[in-house]
Formats: structure tokens, C-alpha cells, sequence
């Protein structure tokens, strides 16, 4: 047993000491450039204006970037842990999509700002809700493919819903702000979005962790699990609410940041096996590095206006993505008729 623990162990402590890492250049990095040891002082003492940089600007951002990036890379190990199913990833639910619609909405229509906390509580009712609906919708018997439907038609939705929002904003500078939203960002965060999302991303973190053995067993077949004591059906419930509170309360405090949910857990994989349980932990570290890597990217572009965290994270994830379903097409075609 301690063999087998050992790489995940090691990978894992390799892992985090990289997300302490990015966490110290995530708090150098920006306009005004900082060295590791006026970054730790502005840090611990606030004193001067590198306190101020440090402790209301590029604090909240990092500490939102490595919840939300190990938020998104636990989800994804979860959620193909639960399908037995490498393609699986946080917006197969709508969650995501549900949560930037409602946020969309509230935004659009003036009752608040883009950067009002009142955003983040809309989307994860949102999130909420599209859960609440897909379980109403799929039933608690409903088979995999059911729920994989039900999931799919409620992001459809709530995909249509935030275009129309974005039709009937009453003012078009609005629409543009919510456009550039919804393209996933970190910037303009402050410390109350991190302790809004941080209980939500937190119980999250625990229900899908407390699930692990159970993907073990599933990698057996569903009968087989059953008769291990796994309790199906509450199991897959338990593992969509928890992925729906932590990826609602990351979109509505980021905006859509896809594939990390996809790219963390296949990057581990490789190297800690295909045991679903132990990529968890790997996984949410990856997925932390990959979101801090992606964030201090944007910021040393040059450019008037910052890009947007969520479209690195798209031009990375969209080649990884293609890729992989062209690896599953050759192990098809190659597979024994």
C-alpha cells in the first residue's frame, strides 16, 4: 500500500511546492514589478504603496486564481472518476453555463455592478438551480445517460438564456462588459469574492473528496460497486451538487474558464496512474498551477487592455482536447473487431 501511494505522495508535494511558487511570482508580477522579498513585506506588513499592490489588487487574484484552478481540476477528476470517462469535464452538468446566466442577468439589467458581490451570489443560485432542475429532471434512478442528457439540455438553456440577456440589455456597453466577462478574468477581484466563493469551493472540495473510494470501486462496472457497498445513486448526486456549488461559485466570480477541469486531471494521470482516487489531490494542485501559470501569463503580455484568463486557458485546453479525441479515435480503430 505505501508503494502504491508513493508517487501520488510525491507528485503531490512537487505540485504544491510549484503552487507556492506561482503564489510568490503571481504577487511579483504586474505594472509595477516587485522582488521576492518586497513582495513578502507588502504582503506581511501592507506598509506603503506595495502594500496596497499587494494586499487589495494582486492578493485577491492569486488566492482566487489557486481555488478556482484546483476547484475546476478536483471537478474534473470527479466527474471522470463518476463516468469512467476521460473526455468528462465540470460543464457537462450546465452549471457553469447557469451560473454566467444568471449573473449575466443581473448584470445586464442594472440592478448591479460587474464587480458587486450581488454577481457571485446570482451565479451560484444559478448553479443551484440548473443542479436542483437536473436532478428533478433525471430523477433519482435515472440512468448515466439520462442524467448526461438532462445535463446537456439544461446547458443548452442556459446557454440560449445569457445570449438573450445579451439581446435585451437596455444599454449596449453593458452587453460588451458582460461579453468580456463571461471570457473569464481575474482582474478587479477583491478579498470579499474570495471569502464569498471560498465556503461554497470549500464544501465542494469535501463532498468530492469524500467520494474517492467510490470512483475506485466504479472503475469495476456499477453492479460490481453496488455490491461493494457503494451506493450508487448517492453517489452520483453527492458528486453533481458538490461539482454545481464549486464551479458556480467559480464562474461567478471569474467568469467561464474552461479545460482546466479537463487538462489538470490527464496531466497527472500519466504520471500517478488511472486509480480515479488518487488523481483527486494531483489533480486539484495541477489545475491550481495550470489557473496561477495562466493568470501571470496575462499579466506580462503587453497591450492596453489585459487579456483574458479564460481565453489562455482556451488555447491551451482546445489542441489538448482535440488531441486527446484523436488518441481515443486511433485506440478504436486499432481495437480488435
Amino acid at each position: 500500500m505505501t508503494a502504491l501511494g508513493r508517487p501520488g505522495s510525491t507528485l503531490s508535494a512537487g505540485l504544491a511546492a510549484l503552487v507556492l511558487a506561482l503564489v510568490l511570482l503571481s504577487l511579483m508580477i504586474g505594472p509595477a514589478g516587485l522582488s521576492p522579498e518586497a513582495a513578502l513585506r507588502a504582503l506581511i506588513t501592507g506598509e506603503g504603496p506595495a502594500g496596497v499592490i499587494v494586499q487589495e489588487i494582486r492578493l485577491p487574484r492569486t488566492l482566487l486564481a489557486a481555488l478556482i484552478g484546483a476547484t475546476l481540476g478536483l471537478s474534473g477528476a470527479a466527474l471522470q472518476g463518476l463516468l469512467r470517462n476521460p473526455l468528462a469535464e465540470p460543464a457537462l452538468f450546465g452549471a457553469p453555463q447557469a451560473a454566467a446566466a444568471a449573473a449575466s442577468a443581473v448584470i445586464a439589467f442594472g440592478l448591479f455592478g460587474v464587480t458587486s458581490i450581488a454577481v457571485p451570489l446570482a451565479g451560484i443560485a444559478g448553479a443551484l438551480i440548473s443542479i436542483g432542475g437536473l436532478v428533478a429532471i433525471a430523477g433519482r434512478r435515472a440512468s448515466l445517460t439520462v442524467v448526461l442528457l438532462a445535463g446537456l439540455a439544461l446547458a443548452s438553456f442556459a446557454g440560449a438564456a445569457t445570449a438573450l440577456v445579451l439581446n435585451l440589455a437596455p444599454n449596449p456597453y453593458i452587453a460588451l462588459e458582460i461579453a468580456f466577462w463571461l471570457l473569464g478574468s481575474l482582474q478587479d477581484r477583491s478579498l470579499d469574492h474570495v471569502l464569498l466563493a471560498a465556503p461554497f469551493v470549500f464544501v465542494s472540495w469535501i463532498i468530492l473528496g469524500l467520494h474517492a473510494p467510490a470512483f475506485r470501486a466504479l472503475t469495476l462496472g456499477e453492479d460490481a460497486a453496488a455490491s461493494l457497498g457503494v451506493d450508487i445513486v448517492r453517489t452520483r448526486i453527492a458528486v453533481v451538487v458538490g461539482v454545481a456549488l464549486g464551479v458556480g461559485a467559480a464562474v461567478s466570480v471569474a467568469g467561464s474558464i474552461g479545460f482546466v477541469g479537463l487538462v489538470a486531471p490527464h496531466l497527472v494521470r500519466r504520471l500517478v496512474g488511472s486509480d480515479p482516487a488518487r488523481v483527486m489531490a494531483p489533480a486539484a494542485l495541477a489545475g491550481a498551477a495550470l489557473l496561477l501559470a495562466a493568470d501571470i501569463a496575462v499579466r506580462l503580455v503587453p497591450g492596453a487592455v489585459e487579456i483574458k484568463v479564460g481565453v489562455v486557458t482556451a488555447l491551451i485546453g482546445v489542441p489538448f482536447f482535440l488531441a486527446m479525441i484523436f488518441s481515443e479515435r486511433r485506440m478504436l480503430e486499432g481495437a480488435p473487431t
